[in-house]
């Protein structure tokens, strides 16, 4: 069209150039020219006319075609393309730890030594107090003391039956007495050693509930230390049944703490084998370094596990898909689009898959390539003429 009106105004100025000239205008042609000048610029007029004419033509003919199409209805297309896809599903945790407890003494008495104070680190088996042990230590030695005389005895007896000298009595009696001797002294290392508190693991003291000179007694069940280890966190989640095929050990998750403002990418390390009946979920464990030690237990942690992705997927606006009396999705394609944007509607049934953002992906019904229409898509019908009015 605007090719036709350019070439329309440069003829009409080639003519107006041609007519109103400086050389020979077509009245002083008339009064003074020759009758073989006349029939020369007769035949150039007639040339004119004619090109005129047909460029008028032309023009008709689109303005025709265009006024007969105002009634197409105007819509707006996309390409389709595969590109990648990530669904991440959304849960709530709190940051745990397994090595957080409390340590309780095994028996009653005085707190004689507390070796730690709140803040400290300690390596596993280490002395944190000790409680006053009622004499326990000197019977322990004497006990030793009559172990160490016992196997003597015993061993001079054993000598001296492996020579067929004494009786066979003296000998069992002196294996008896050794013997019994020895369990004495385990059974008292075993409750003395009740009287010292140990760190079960390395960690940190982050509490010391009790204060030397104070009576302590595990009936009351009362606590001495707080131990916690900060560089074995975790987050776990309930996740609902659905996507027990989805997440699975080693997907990939993303944990934001909002306290910190801290994003941690990690993975799944493990995942329950029992659904909670009361509410038909499992279990999933996601392990969160804490190389800065600031992650504390029980800080709320937003979690995003990737349980689905797609790296050729097609994904459209929800906005673009209808439903039909039976609940069957389907969208509207452009078909045979020609050079002036001017194409058919064919409908196409559409199964989708997971959404994520503003995008859902269809994973059947389209192929790569293919137009979907956008806007206007509500208004029209199957096979309907249509015209594309994409902005640039």
């Amino acid at each position: 069209m605007k090719n036709i009106l350019f070439s329309l105004t440069i003829f009409l100025l080639l003519l107006a150039s041609c007519g109103g000239g400086q050389e020979t205008t077509l009245d002083d042609l008339i009064a003074g020219g020759s009758l073989e000048e006349i029939k020369q610029r007769q035949q150039a007029l007639t040339e004119q006319q004619r090109t005129l004419d047909a460029s008028l033509r032309r023009l008709d003919s689109v303005i025709a075609s265009r006024e007969s199409k105002r009634n197409v209805p105007l819509v707006t297309t996309m390409v389709i393309q595969p590109q990648e896809f990530e669904h991440f599903l959304d849960l709530q945790g709190d940051v745990q730890t397994k090595q957080n407890v409390l340590l309780y003494p095994e028996m009653g008495g005085t707190l004689l030594k507390v070796n730690v104070k709140e803040g400290d680190a300690v390596r596993k088996g280490q002395v944190l107090a000790r409680i006053d042990d009622g004499g326990m230590a000197s019977g322990l030695e004497q006990l030793r003391t009559q172990a160490s005389l016992a196997q003597t005895t015993y061993e001079r007896q054993k000598r001296l039956w492996e020579q067929n000298i004494g009786s066979e009595i003296q000998y069992l009696q002196a294996k008896t007495n050794y013997e019994a001797t020895v369990n004495s002294v385990k059974q008292a290392e075993a409750q003395l050693a009740k009287s010292v508190i140990v760190a079960p693991f390395s960690g940190i003291v982050d509490d010391v509930m009790q204060e030397e000179g104070s009576t302590v007694n595990p009936a009351t069940g009362m606590a001495v230390f707080r131990l916690v280890n900060l560089s074995d966190m975790y987050v776990e989640v309930d996740v609902p049944e659905s996507y027990l095929q989805g997440v699975t050990p080693g997907k990939r998750v993303q944990i934001y703490i909002p306290v910190l403002g801290d994003s941690i990418d990690t993975k799944v390390r493990q995942t329950g084998n029992f659904i909670n009946p009361a509410n038909r979920t499992f279990s999933v464990e996601i392990p969160v370094p804490n190389r800065g030690g600031n992650i504390k237990p029980n800080l709320t942690a937003r979690v995003r596990i990737n349980d689905y992705s797609e790296d050729k997927a097609l994904l459209i606006p929800p906005s673009a898909i209808s439903e039909n009396s039976v609940g069957a999705q389907y969208v509207y394609i452009a078909t045979a689009v020609d050079a002036d944007g001017i194409g058919k509607a064919e409908k196409r049934f559409i199964t989708t898959g997971l959404s994520q953002g503003d995008l859902i992906e269809v994973r059947s019904g389209l192929e790569p390539g293919e137009q979907i229409i956008m806007e206007g898509a509500r208004r029209i019908r199957e096979g309907q003429e249509i015209e594309i009015i994409n902005p640039l």
